[in-house]
């Protein structure tokens, strides 16, 4: 069998849609106070750039949205409504604007609480803007690749909550995999 892997910033400096797409089945990977939260990511959407009227960077580079513009294989974390975190994966060449925003986990190891929804992983995973800007590579907070398993079935719908983006509310750029029971919604 083989050995998990950490994934390397290469495999975020591509495509914002590959990326996505490659994340599935991938692990993501807490380490707090000496124990390793682990959920396998069953559900992403893709945030492709200041063109993407549904991206926190078509407003341009502020201080909330720096991150976005920044390295690739970085975390982007930021607060909804008052309550609830959310995290995406800095994509493509820095300077893009590009990123992955994580909507489900499947739990594995040492995960309490709902995973279905973005602001629900990020409370399990105790994810919040302390690890704004953290690096994926980092030895306490990764993604890794647990290497082969079953081929993936992977659905594509729209992008949800994103109605005021006009045409692109209905692009397909939210990827799940096909009848995985903690996904946050078919």
């Amino acid at each position: 069998m083989k050995k998990s892997t950490k994934l390397p910033s290469s495999f975020y400096e591509r495509d914002t849609v590959e990326v996505a797409r490659e994340l599935l089945g991938k692990h993501l990977v807490h380490v707090c106070d000496g124990v390793a939260r682990i959920g396998r990511i069953v559900e992403v959407e893709a945030y492709v750039g200041a063109h993407d009227l549904a991206s926190h960077s078509s407003r341009g580079i502020t201080p909330r949205t720096s991150v976005m513009y920044g390295p690739p294989g970085r975390a982007y974390v930021y607060l909804i409504y008052g309550i609830y975190h959310c995290m995406n994966v800095v994509t493509e060449p820095q300077g893009h604007g590009a990123a992955v925003l994580l909507r489900a986990l499947e739990p594995l190891a040492h995960l309490e609480g709902n995973t279905k929804g973005p602001g629900l992983l990020c409370g399990a995973m105790d994810i919040d803007r302390r690890l704004n800007g953290h690096d994926l590579t980092s030895e306490d907070f990764y993604i890794e690749d647990p290497g082969p398993g079953e081929p993936l079935s992977i659905v594509e719908r729209p992008r949800i909550g994103v109605a005021y983006a006009r045409e692109w509310a209905e692009k397909n750029l939210r990827f799940y995999i096909a009848g995985n029971r903690f996904i946050s919604r078919k």
